[in-house]
């Protein structure tokens, strides 16, 4: 197999995602996140009406009645309505609203129900969604310490921020509404990227064993190569089960998959071009695969 030279282009890759990260940082400094109901407090009301519903005309007139900022979209069926009113409206806007679109309709109009979301629950949420985030981080950075070595967990925890941050940052600069939906997305980004880099540093830990007078530059590249196959098709079979829920999974899944889609393209670009590179960064050799012989010295046998 010829070996690709995928850290030939590591400064490359370096100075992109660099300027991603830039470009991320910036507008969640500046613009933040278009945070969803979830996260900000209001009222999520469900309705079945007996007719097909018009979401077109439902926006326009609950924008008339005096609920500026609703969100209407389609909840499994076309007679299933979500409707989503921001922070200001009480636990009794459901009813309200109800005989607001009764008597817009000549069809009957069936209230399903009615959740109300205080601005401290939002809060709460929008912070133990931080925490979740740098605890799953956190743990990441043991595991991978205890299964291979230091310099690996350090790289692929960086390789994992990279990750969670420009697909924040997309978020950010598209202004897609952030609710929990896309936080489970976020956090499933980290378990598809680190499963990846898991599979890469496997190999590279194989071949720093069985290679013998190959540098740790042509290690790397070598690794990358091997697994260059299992890592394109597992992506593109992801990629296209996303691409479906995008197109027909509706406006409530559309959140999940678009962070998904990001998520996955952005790591398996990092799974190769961040985990490794930092990796060579930090001065990986064999010798930092070697266990500690009885007398204090190293010996040939590594790390399992």
């Amino acid at each position: 197999m010829k070996t690709i030279n995928f850290m030939g282009w590591r400064k490359t890759a370096l100075a992109i995602s660099l300027l991603l990260l830039f470009v991320s940082v910036g507008s969640l400094v500046t613009r933040q996140l278009n945070w969803g109901l979830d996260f900000t407090g209001g009222t999520l009301v469900e309705v079945h009406y007996s007719d097909t519903a018009d979401l077109k005309q439902i926006r326009a007139d609950l924008d008339a009645e005096g609920y500026p900022g609703a969100i209407v979209v389609a909840f499994g069926t076309d007679r299933d309505v979500l409707i989503r009113l921001p922070q200001g409206h009480s636990e009794s806007a459901g009813q309200a609203l109800l005989e607001t679109l009764q008597d817009k309709v000549d069809g009957a109009v069936e209230l399903r129900r009615v959740e109300f979301v205080g601005p401290q629950v939002g809060d709460e949420l929008r912070e133990q969604g931080g925490l979740a985030m740098l605890l799953a981080l956190g743990l990441i950075m043991v595991y991978i310490a205890l299964r291979f070595q230091f310099k690996f967990a350090v790289s692929a925890v960086i390789a994992l921020v990279h990750d969670v941050i420009i697909t924040l940052g997309f978020f950010s600069v598209i202004g897609l509404e952030f609710d929990l939906t896309v936080l489970a997305a976020v956090l499933a980004v980290i378990g598809y990227s680190l499963n990846d880099t898991i599979v890469v540093y496997d190999r590279i830990r194989e071949n720093f064993r069985k290679l013998r007078g190959v540098s740790p530059l042509e290690v790397v590249n070598i690794s990358l190569t091997e697994t260059l196959g299992r890592t394109t098709i597992t992506s593109l079979t992801t990629v296209m089960v996303l691409v479906s829920l995008a197109v027909f999974g509706g406006d409530m899944i559309l959140g999940f998959a678009i962070a998904l889609l990001v998520g996955i393209t952005v790591g398996t670009y990092s799974s190769i071009y961040m985990a490794s590179n930092i990796l060579l960064l930090m001065g990986v050799s064999k010798e930092d695969l070697m266990l500690p012989a009885k007398d204090g010295t190293e010996h040939e046998d590594l790390l399992p």
